[in-house]
């Protein structure tokens, strides 16, 4: 009498739900019995609220209220830095979040940012404007989705250096507005120029699908002799932003322009260590095989 094989009963543990920590950070899933709590559904809350931030500037845009607009998509961009800290702090990472994180930062950071800005200055060049803002709006989407299809990803050396690839969609828009902080405080209109404003927005677009490595806030390690002054240039920092916000913003901007030079210079060092620590161990390997 033939016995039956036992079938093994599938077990099926409902992913917490919550967006990715960051680009610097292991998005990865964890699972746990038990229904969603509150607890595990508030990062995606504040990734909802970003999202809502993000496509209300474009309503601001529409009533030609520009500096309601700009602000509203930096708020997108503080939302977006601070709902997977507290994701990570929860411990409710999962690929859901950081799914719905993707999507949220490409309307909030990539169509958004570009209809501001062509209704702002690039509708006074119709075809070459439009060109430039879709240019924008698709290169954040490939960036995004590239960092997606690269979560599971081992190899991924410009990550285990500290560094991202590219400029990271929140920065990419911050990096697009320049333009407006600037016009703001001088009152020029070279820097709301059509012509100028495309090739800007051009430059930033190719910037973030670039594999140039970049410079990661999450890996920056103040030595402990400078972490007061760290500090204190921080507090003065957002003081400056309360009391001149364009001006500080466009300084953050430049400032982090500057340093790119900077990133690459110093990932070329940790990639050559890299690559003499590599021939130092075949070598050996090689040596004690013989």
């Amino acid at each position: 009498m033939s016995r039956r094989p036992k079938l093994r009963r599938a077990s099926f543990l409902p992913a917490r739900i919550g967006p990715k920590a960051a680009e610097d950070e292991d998005g990865l899933e964890q699972r746990g019995g038990g229904g969603l709590t509150l607890r595990a559904m508030l990062p995606n809350a504040i990734t909802a609220a970003a999202l809502c931030s993000g496509l209300t500037g474009i309503r601001f845009a529409i009533d030609g209220e520009w500096s309601y607009a700009i602000l509203a998509v930096v708020l997108a961009g503080v939302l977006d830095g601070i709902d997977g800290r507290i994701a990570r702090l929860l411990n409710a990472q999962s690929r859901f979040g950081a799914e719905l994180d993707s999507l949220a930062d490409s309307l909030s950071f990539g169509v958004a940012p570009a209809l501001i800005l062509f209704l702002w200055s690039l509708n006074d060049l119709p075809r070459f404007g439009w060109f430039a803002a879709l240019a924008f709006a698709i290169c954040c989407a490939l960036r995004l989705a590239r960092f997606n299809a690269r979560i599971d990803v081992d190899d991924q050396p410009h990550k285990s250096a500290g560094f991202l690839t590219g400029v990271p969609a929140p920065v990419g828009a911050g990096l697009a507005f320049t333009p407006f902080y600037l016009w703001s405080e001088t009152g020029l209109e070279f820097f709301r120029n059509p012509v100028v404003m495309a090739l800007w927005l051009s430059v930033i677009a190719v910037l973030m699908i670039s594999n140039m490595a970049t410079m990661s806030w999450g890996s920056l390690r103040p030595r402990k002799a400078i972490r007061l002054w760290v500090i204190a240039f921080v507090a003065l920092a957002f003081a400056a932003l309360l009391l001149e916000p364009w001006w500080t913003l466009a300084t953050i901007c430049i400032g982090y322009l500057a340093l790119m030079p900077y990133g690459l210079v110093k990932y070329g060092r940790i990639k050559r260590r890299r690559g003499q620590e590599q021939a130092a161990a075949a070598a050996a390997q090689s040596g004690g095989a013989a």
